[in-house]
């Protein structure tokens, strides 16, 4: 007989009432179709770097691309969360910020691998690559995660240099302070690490340089030139020999890419790494539904609510959902549940809008799972805090500001989804970027914006008609209906999912049937650090 784990035979499995042949579920799963295919049409651009023609001039000199370079490094069929992937999306610059980045198991280990693609412009770095690259180090801090650089970048680009040369600093500085913390860093360098870009492997605890492509200098032979009048040759002023038996720059020096990465897994194995976080502890069995059914899930309009208990049924083990405070407060579902055997809280909204009582529920149980060392997952559908007279009265701006303290204080992991609606101080009451979430992903459909598009053209033409009363002025309804229309047309363009992952204000998009792989490894990857709830928060207004 099989033993049933205790929280499991004392947990309630989720009933799905979920009609698959209704309309307006068919109606969602085409618009997520499509959606989906236009995000498989960007990140196929993202895969394709600098294109096939810079692609095959980087092979003919004896080179691989940094994605076989990646695949290489990693653990045979094991997972590989990327992040960023459609990096400035909607800019001059090609889609992705000539990086890859993500979570991947190096040698048993899960470390944050940053790749610089050399097909893009030589790999130089953009403020786009910049952004993503920082957004790389910040989670491996966060996640006590070692990390792995694959260098091979001409420096920074430098038409955009007043925008990289400041900021641009804090690379060096997110390195030295990783090695501080005890975090591992390797640079694996294939080709040119140049001025600033050199001091990527000097600040790495462990260099790898390939022979006859790595090339480290401050300043290559042009510079040289300029500054000293000297004729330098490319290997003696940084070649891997040089660095490896003169300058001592290169701990370990190999004689091929294939050569290098091998060294890099060796280096990776030989850290004694262990996690500080628990080890999953529940059964990690499938959920009982079909996570197939997400896709009609996903709300086509954003204004039609969604019962997070549905969603929840195909993403955590075995359906089981433990809801707290199931009769009170009902916007805002809360409740335990885990995913690949790792125990979560969830706060997941069910009808939008967040008003007093949900407010209350949900720092309430922040609290509560701060208490019990419980990461917490924020399922992100919400027009905002609940306006009117009635509620200023009840007192919803406070009740407002305690969510955002519990949420602003809490220390257990945050891990947040956007599966439709993120607006207004909504977005912030549940986890957004602003609040420092571990990881933050959301559905291709989703949108984020500090309102809706009508909402917000709506707003902006009562203010306008009260400025022309007050100015005692005719309101011309003409240009105010074009205003209107070129303002809705705007936010709408600039709320798109697309857009805000372009501009890194999440993590990357998620077919939502990848939701709950994407939150097991996650979930596994924070665990690479302790977990501890705070015991005491700010100060709330009762």
């Amino acid at each position: 007989m099989t033993a049933v784990h205790p929280r499991v035979a004392e947990a309630t499995v989720l009933r799905s009432t979920l009609s698959t042949a209704s309309e307006e579920y068919r109606a969602n799963r085409a618009a997520t179709l499509a959606v989906l295919a236009q995000l498989d049409e960007q990140l196929e651009i993202a895969r394709a770097g600098g294109g096939a023609r810079y692609t095959e001039r980087h092979r003919a000199r004896g080179r691989l691309p940094a994605r076989e370079r990646l695949e290489l490094l990693l653990d045979r069929d094991s997972a590989f969360l990327e992040l960023s992937p459609l990096a400035g999306w909607g800019t001059d610059f090609t889609v992705g910020a000539s990086l890859v980045t993500g979570i991947g198991v190096v040698a048993g280990v899960e470390c944050m691998v940053i790749a610089h693609d050399p097909t893009v412009r030589g790999g130089a770095m953009n403020p786009w690559s910049l952004k993503k690259s920082l957004r790389a180090t910040e989670i491996a801090r966060r996640n006590r995660l070692p990390v792995v650089n694959l260098v091979e970048s001409g420096g920074a680009d430098l038409p955009t240099q007043s925008e990289l040369f400041v900021p641009g600093g804090r690379i060096f500085h997110d390195l030295t302070e990783l090695s501080a913390m005890g975090v591992p860093t390797i640079a694996l360098v294939f080709g040119n690490s140049t001025a600033g870009g050199a001091y990527v492997p000097a600040m790495c605890d462990y260099s790898v340089f390939v022979d006859g492509q790595a090339q480290v200098f401050l300043g290559g032979p042009p510079l040289v030139k300029m500054a000293t009048g000297e004729d330098a040759d490319e290997e003696e002023l940084g070649g891997a020999r040089m660095h490896a038996r003169v300058s001592g720059l290169a701990d370990h020096f190999a004689v091929d890419e294939r050569d290098a990465i091998r060294i890099g897994r060796r280096i990776v194995s030989e850290l004694n790494w262990r996690k500080l976080g628990p080890a999953p502890s529940l059964p990690a069995d499938e959920p009982r539904y079909d996570p197939d059914e997400l896709l009609g899930l996903a709300p086509a309009d954003i204004r039609v609510p969604v019962d997070p208990r549905e969603v929840l049924a195909r993403v955590v083990d075995g359906s089981r959902f433990g809801e707290y405070k199931a009769g009170y407060g009902t916007s805002l579902v809360t409740g335990w549940a885990s995913v690949h055997g790792h125990p979560i809280g969830v706060l997941a909204n069910a009808r939008g809008v967040i008003f007093g009582e949900e407010a209350k529920k949900a720092a309430e149980f922040i609290a509560l799972a701060n208490q019990i060392d419980t990461p917490l997952v924020f399922l992100q559908n919400t027009t905002g805090y609940m306006v009117g007279t009635q509620y200023e009265q009840a007192g919803i701006i406070k009740d407002g500001a305690k969510m955002i303290n519990a949420v602003t204080n809490s220390t257990v992991p945050h891990l947040t989804i956007t599966t439709g609606a993120s607006f207004g101080a909504g977005n912030y009451g549940m986890s957004g970027r602003a609040f420092d979430p571990r990881l933050i992903f959301a559905w291709p459909g989703s949108r984020l914006a500090v309102m809706g598009a009508a909402q917000l053209a709506g707003v902006m033409s009562i203010v306008g008609k009260a400025a022309a009363e007050a100015a005692g002025r005719e309101f011309d309804q003409a240009a105010d209906d074009a205003r209107r229309q070129a303002i809705e047309a705007q936010i709408d363009a600039e709320s798109h999912a697309f857009f805000v992952t372009g501009r890194l204000y999440d993590d990357g998009l998620l077919d939502p049937r990848d939701t709950r792989t994407a939150l097991g490894i996650a979930l596994s990857a924070v665990a690479s650090a302790p977990i501890e709830g705070r015991r005491g928060f700010g100060v709330f207004r009762m």
